[in-house]
């Protein structure tokens, strides 16, 4: 299961991206996590679908000091993600 995520709210300068990145590796997911311009924060998941369900439901809330207002979950097309293994990507 591949999925595309982006998350609004105030996620940046909280620690999202490095919590998100601790809890896809934790849940043994690969793909990335990167800041957007426009305030949010963007990523792209590949692993079995109760991995990805934890991530996406552990995207709702994220680490203490963030506020989501919502996340918008697409299906992907996994060739997008990559290797195998999950990274923190440059601002885009």
């Amino acid at each position: 299961m591949a999925k595309h995520l982006r998350i609004h709210g105030i996620v940046q300068g909280v620690g999202y991206r490095a919590g998100f990145d601790a809890q896809a590796r934790a849940l043994g997911l690969s793909g990335w996590v990167r800041n957007r311009r426009d305030g949010s924060v963007e990523a792209m998941i590949r692993g079995n679908d109760a991995s990805v369900q934890q991530l996406i439901a552990w995207a709702h809330h994220g680490p203490a000091m963030a506020h989501v207002d919502h996340v918008d979950v697409r299906e992907s097309d996994d060739r997008q993600i990559g290797a195998d293994s999950f990274a923190i990507r440059p601002t885009k």
